[in-house]
């Protein structure tokens, strides 16, 4: 008999609210270990906010996020924790932003290898072979010794990839990773992705590229007004979607 893996991510009952206006409003997801799933839908359907909550990058009004066994922001007993606290309970996500967010004055090698150091205390030597290791993984091995400045957008980005996973994380949050490109280069960053979920990495990937989602995906989730409204393999969104919400956006798409 197969017996199936518990989830790495459960989400039960998630809302967030800003003044009147509510962003999530009671979502619940799983994420198996290994998966990786799509979160596509319009703009303001709560996308950005939810993976930002997962992590308590923003603290959500109401519901539960655990990360294996751990209840993010709160301690076994259910008493919430403090910033520091919550600090490291995050380092068990990697979170990809759709801007870079790299230190400008760092090179590539550095702005890898400060995490690991600063954060996880490695040695300098430590931190410098991990940094190397991540960034042959993402193609920039000959960049190693570059500023941002130097770099392409698309190479930013990878180095922004390399950055995360040197913190060996449970799972990867990516927002929007290749809106910020020039469309030139966003193969190149979603061809490091693919890799990433060949390799069964856990990612949830907040994205608009339709092909990624069709190409690589376990599973698509479409957001709507704060809320899951329809979610399945890339085949059955795509291909025959229930919801009139979920054919009204992807026949938006194809126009």
């Amino acid at each position: 008999m197969v017996t199936t893996p518990p989830p790495l991510l459960s989400v039960t009952g998630l809302r967030k609210q800003y003044a009147d206006r509510v962003v999530l409003d009671g979502v619940s997801l799983e994420v198996s270990p290994g998966e990786t799933v799509v979160v596509i839908g319009p703009s303001g359907s709560g996308k950005t906010t939810m993976l930002r909550c997962l992590n308590y990058l923003e603290s959500p009004d109401d519901g539960v996020v655990k990360l294996g066994e751990e209840r993010i922001g709160y301690d076994p007993h259910g008493k919430r924790l403090p910033e520091i606290g919550i600090a490291r309970q995050r380092e068990r996500f990697g979170f990809v932003f759709q801007r870079f967010n790299l230190f400008s004055h760092l090179n590539a090698r550095d702005n890898v290898a400060i995490g690991p150091r600063k954060v996880l205390g490695l040695t300098k030597d430590e931190a410098y072979a991990r940094a190397a290791d991540e960034l042959d993984r993402v193609h920039l091995s000959a960049h190693a010794h570059k500023r941002p400045g130097q770099l392409s957008g698309g190479q930013q980005q990878r180095v922004a990839i390399a950055r995360a996973l040197a913190m060996r994380p449970e799972m990867l949050l990516f927002d929007e990773p290749t809106s910020a490109l020039d469309p030139e280069l966003v193969q190149e960053v979603l061809e490091v992705m693919q890799e990433l979920a060949r390799a069964a990495m856990t990612m949830i990937v907040v994205t608009h590229e339709m092909s990624f989602a069709r190409d690589v995906a376990d599973r698509v989730i479409f957001m709507d007004g704060g809320a899951i409204v329809e979610q399945g393999t890339p085949d059955e969104v795509f291909g025959s979607p229930r919801e009139d919400r979920t054919r009204k956006f992807l026949a938006h798409l194809k126009r």
